[in-house]
């Protein structure tokens, strides 16, 4: 059995969903498993992965709505404002999405479906540099 480690760094420009498809790729062909599972993890708190469509960016923006709607900034319920008021909408955003993904991977390929994609949900308003930590496992 063999394990690989990567990170991959993701600069965002903000809030958003940006993709990391390729890069995973990429670095799941440089580990030489042919059959496994690749784990990606998010090493922050206010940013999230998803797996969604990727063909069609309405449903991304779709997806952006339907996060603020559920946590607003300046609700003046959240109280986690130290970093400005995108500091606790940031959080739940990241409450209800995930801070991991795992791919089966499959000659030497994620096996993800036709029109999936993996993205980095920036929460934030800000560009920032991001940081994900992918293990890759198999034989």
């Amino acid at each position: 059995m063999k394990v690989h480690h990567a990170r991959i760094a993701v600069r965002t420009r903000g809030r958003g969903f940006t993709e990391v498809t390729g890069e995973v790729a990429a670095a799941v062909a440089a580990s030489g498993v042919r059959d496994g599972l690749a784990v990606l993890f998010s090493t922050h708190t206010s940013c999230s992965l998803c797996i969604q469509e990727n063909a069609d960016p309405s449903a991304r923006r779709d997806m952006e709505r339907f996060l603020e709607d559920l946590a607003p900034e300046g609700d003046p319920r959240w109280t986690h404002t130290a970093e400005g008021p995108e500091d606790s909408p940031s959080h739940l955003r990241s409450l209800v999405t995930r801070t991991s993904e795992t791919v089966p991977v499959v000659a030497g390929a994620l096996a993800l479906g036709t029109w999936q994609g993996i993205f980095l949900c920036e929460h934030r308003a800000r560009p920032r540099e991001r940081t994900l930590l992918l293990t890759v496992t198999g034989v």
